[in-house]
C-alpha cells in the first residue's frame, strides 16, 4: 500500500472514530449551552411570574404581548432605542472615518516610525475601559458636554481604534503594492488610491470591523450611565431596561421583554452583514 492510501485510511478512520463523534457531541453542547440562555428569555417574555417561575422552559403559554407593550410604556424603550442608534451611528461613522484612514497610512508606511505607531495603537488592548472614566468625565465637563450624547459619539471611538486599526492594516498589507503602484502610475492620488483600490478590496474587513464596533457601542452601559445620566429624554436602551427591575423587581416577564427589545436590532445588523463577515473569516483562513 503506497503513502497517500495510508494517509487516506488513516484519514477516513479519524473522520469516523470515536474521537471525531466526541467532537460532534462537544460542538453540539455548546451550541445548546449558547442558545439554551436565549431560549429562556424568549418564552419568559411571553409569561406570566406564575407562569416563569413554575414553568420556566415549558414553550406552552398563552401568547400575549403585554409584556412587551409594558417594557415598551414604562422604560420609553422608544427613546431610549433612538438614542441608542443616534449614539452607535455616530460613533460608527467617526471610528471608520479615524481608523481607515490611519490603517491605510501603516500599511504603506515603511521604517521604524510606521512599526512604532502601529505598536502605540497595539497598547490600547492594555487599558481597561473604566480606567478612562474619571478623565472623561472630567473632559466632558470643562468641554460643557457633561450629560450630552454628542461626548460620547466623540469619545466611543476612541475605545475602538486599537483593534479596528490593526484588522484594518493587515488587511491592507495584504493587497499587492502593484496595484498601488499601476494607480499611481495613472496619476491617481492617495486618496483616490485609498477610496479606488484599498477601500474596495478591504470591504469584508470593514464590515467586520464595523460589526464588531457596533456591538461594542450599542451595548455601552457604564459609560452611558454616568456621561449621559438617568434622563429619560437621553438616555440608551442599555440603561433604560436597568430601570425596569427598580419599577418592576418582581415582573420577570416584563424584564425579558425588555431584553429582547434591544436585541432585535443587533440581530438584524447581523443578518443583513453575516455573508460579508463569513467571507472575510473565509479569506482570512484561506490566506493563513
Amino acid at each position: 500500500m503506497s503513502r497517500a492510501s495510508r494517509y487516506q485510511e488513516r484519514a477516513a478512520l479519524r473522520r469516523s472514530g470515536p474521537l471525531m463523534w466526541l467532537g460532534h457531541i462537544g460542538t453540539w453542547f455548546y451550541v445548546v449551552l449558547l442558545i439554551a440562555p436565549l431560549y429562556y428569555l424568549l418564552v419568559s417574555s411571553f409569561k406570566s411570574n406564575t407562569d416563569v417561575l413554575a414553568r420556566p422552559f415549558s414553550p406552552f403559554v398563552k401568547f400575549s404581548l403585554a409584556n412587551y407593550t409594558a417594557a415598551w410604556e414604562r422604560a420609553d424603550l422608544g427613546q431610549a432605542l433612538i438614542s441608542s442608534a443616534y449614539i452607535t451611528i455616530g460613533s460608527e461613522i467617526l471610528s471608520l472615518a479615524l481608523a481607515i484612514p490611519a490603517a491605510f497610512a501603516l500599511a504603506r508606511a515603511k521604517g521604524k516610525i510606521g512599526m512604532w505607531v502601529e505598536r502605540i495603537f497595539s497598547l490600547g488592548f492594555l487599558l481597561p475601559g473604566f480606567a478612562c472614566l474619571v478623565p472623561a468625565v472630567m473632559l466632558s465637563i470643562q468641554l460643557h458636554l457633561f450629560h450630552t450624547r454628542e461626548y460620547m459619539i466623540l469619545s466611543m471611538p476612541a475605545s475602538a481604534m486599537p483593534l479596528s486599526v490593526i484588522l484594518l492594516t493587515q488587511a491592507m498589507r495584504a493587497i499587492p503594492h502593484d496595484l498601488e503602484e499601476s494607480a499611481m502610475l495613472d496619476g491617481a492620488s492617495s486618496w483616490k488610491v485609498l477610496t479606488n483600490v484599498f477601500l474596495p478590496l478591504t470591504v469584508p474587513t470593514v464590515t467586520v470591523v464595523g460589526i464588531l464596533n457596533f456591538l461594542s457601542f450599542w451595548n455601552e452601559y457604564f459609560f452611558s450611565l454616568v456621561i449621559i445620566g438617568p434622563d429619560k429624554a437621553l438616555r440608551t436602551a442599555q440603561v433604560a431596561v436597568p430601570a425596569l427591575s427598580s419599577q418592576n423587581s418582581s415582573q420577570f416577564g416584563v424584564l425579558a421583554a425588555g431584553v429582547i427589545i434591544t436585541l432585535i436590532p443587533v440581530y438584524l445588523i447581523y443578518v443583513v452583514f453575516a455573508d460579508k463577515m463569513e467571507g472575510a473569516m473565509l479569506a482570512g483562513a484561506l490566506k493563513g
